[in-house]
Order: C-alpha cells, then sequence, then structure tokens
C-alpha cells in the first residue's frame, strides 16, 4: 500500500515541477512581447508596473503572496508521505507486534510524532475494549489531523478569491482617478494621459490574477493530497490494530515444560496520556 503511494509521488513532482516551469515562462514571455509592443524595456516596464500599484495596492498584495507562499511551504512540508508514514515504521512495529511485544510496540507508536504514530496510539490505548473501539478512537484521530490540514489548506482557497477582489478593487480606484481627470480637463481629451491611467489601473487587476492562479493550483492540490495521506495511514493503522489484535488472541508459544497456555486476552494498554 505505501509503495503505491511512493510510485505516485516522482510523477506528481514531476507534473508541479513541469507545470510551474511552464507557467514562469509563459509568464516573462507575454512580459517580453508587452515591453517589446510597447518599446519599454524590461526594466522600464517592472517600475511602471511598480508605481502603478503604489504604496496602498502594493504592500497588501505583497502581504498576501508572502502569506500564500509560507502556506505551501508549510502544507508541502506537513504533507510529505515521510512525515505521514516513517519509512521503516510498518516493518519494525510488525516485527514487534509478531514477537509479542506490544507494550514496546505502543511506546514505538507513542514516542513517534508521525501521523501513523498518533492513529496507531489512540487506537492501541482502546484495544482493550475490542477491536471496533480501536479502530473508532484511530479514525476520529486521524479525521482531527484531516481536519487541522484541509483549515489550512482553506486559506489558499481565501487568497484565490482575494486576489481577483483586491486587482477589481483597484482597476476601479483608478479608473474613477482617471475619468475624474478627464471631466475636471478644461482644455480637451488628452488620450495619452487616458491611456495610462487606465494601464495603471490594469496593473493592479494583473496582480491579482497572478496571485490567484497559483493559489487556485495549489488547493486543489493540497486537497487531493490531504485525502490520499489521510486514505494511506487509515488503511495501513487499520491493518496494524488488525494484526495486533489478533496475534493477541494467539495462544503464546509453548514454554521450556512444553505447556501451551490458553489463548490470552487483548493487550492492556495504558491510556495515551491526554496532553499527546
Amino acid at each position: 500500500m505505501t509503495r503505491t503511494s511512493s510510485r505516485h509521488l516522482p510523477t506528481a513532482r514531476f507534473l508541479f515541477k513541469a507545470g510551474m516551469a511552464m507557467a514562469i515562462t509563459l509568464l516573462f514571455a507575454n512580459v517580453a512581447s508587452a515591453a517589446d509592443g510597447k518599446g519599454m524595456s524590461g526594466g522600464e516596464l517592472i517600475m511602471f508596473m511598480l508605481r502603478s500599484l503604489g504604496w496602498v495596492f502594493g504592500p497588501i498584495l505583497l502581504a498576501i503572496s508572502v502569506a500564500m507562499m509560507a502556506l505551501v511551504v508549510l502544507l508541502a512540508l506537513d504533507l510529505r508521505m515521510s512525515a505521514a508514514i516513517p519509512p521503516g515504521f510498518v516493518d519494525e512495529f510488525t516485527d514487534t507486534v509478531n514477537k509479542r511485544k506490544f507494550k514496546e510496540a505502543f511506546d514505538m507508536a507513542r514516542n513517534d510524532p508521525s501521523f501513523l504514530g498518533q492513529v496507531l496510539t489512540a487506537g492501541m490505548s482502546r484495544l482493550q475494549y475490542g477491536l471496533e473501539d480501536a479502530r473508532e478512537a484511530a479514525m476520529n484521530t486521524l479525521e482531527g489531523i484531516k481536519s487541522d490540514k484541509e483549515q489550512k489548506n482553506n486559506y489558499t482557497a481565501v487568497i484565490a478569491t482575494l486576489g481577483p477582489m483586491l486587482g477589481l478593487v483597484g482597476t476601479v480606484y483608478g479608473m474613477i482617478v482617471s475619468f475624474s481627470v478627464l471631466a475636471k480637463s478644461q482644455s480637451g481629451v488628452n488620450p495619452t494621459e487616458l491611456a495610462d491611467g487606465i494601464a495603471h489601473a490594469l496593473v493592479v487587476t494583473l496582480f491579482g490574477v497572478a496571485i490567484s492562479v497559483p493559489a487556485i493550483f495549489f488547493n486543489a492540490f493540497y486537497r487531493n493530497r490531504i485525502t490520499r495521506v489521510t486514505m494511506d495511514v487509515g488503511h495501513i493503522a487499520d491493518d496494524l490494530l488488525t494484526q495486533m489484535y489478533h496475534n493477541s488472541k494467539k495462544a503464546a508459544p509453548p514454554g521450556p515444560t512444553g505447556a501451551s497456555p490458553p489463548a490470552s486476552t487483548p493487550p492492556s494498554i495504558p491510556q495515551a496520556p491526554t496532553g499527546r
């Protein structure tokens, strides 16, 4: 099951990098063509855009961009497969359970900060009351983890909505300023000044949409990623809990005298600390 998920990771990384490279290439190609068409150099066009943003919309859009990048990096670190299901943990846990070292297995899960460790700790603390009760506790913990990641990812959707809205506000504001100057003009219409004012207004829309496009992409990408990671963790945790429960029901290996004791009851594992 973990191998199946791991096979999807190189493909996802390749598509992500290819998409970002294509987007950056198209962006710079459009900027270069626009600069050539207007007779502006690249530096002049960048300075024109920065002046158009001003001291009102510039800092707001910059803050939103920084927040989006921080969310993207944070979710990328949280949703790594190694952070959800540590390499080698499943094999080591299974080997410990097969040796009937249930207390050691519980300590192993409790000391592991991964998603799987948290889910197993919650399930194993209720295993003495039956397998169904353990599964319910594990799934409740998994839902809590999933809800936390979804709440963080929802902020990328908010940013995707705020970008065009701020761009629209900037455009409307710039158009109002341009037409108010035009209305007060007594010497006739100056097309150059009018076009310059409209261009300033549209720059804010450009930056708003430029923030919104990657935010929409990352929101969809991480939404699917959260679903995939939590599904894998849930399936593996259920398998390990079932394996531990049935191992506890099996008879212990015969002792030195050759007598085989009766099947044992499910292991009595201490409750996990409430603060964890």
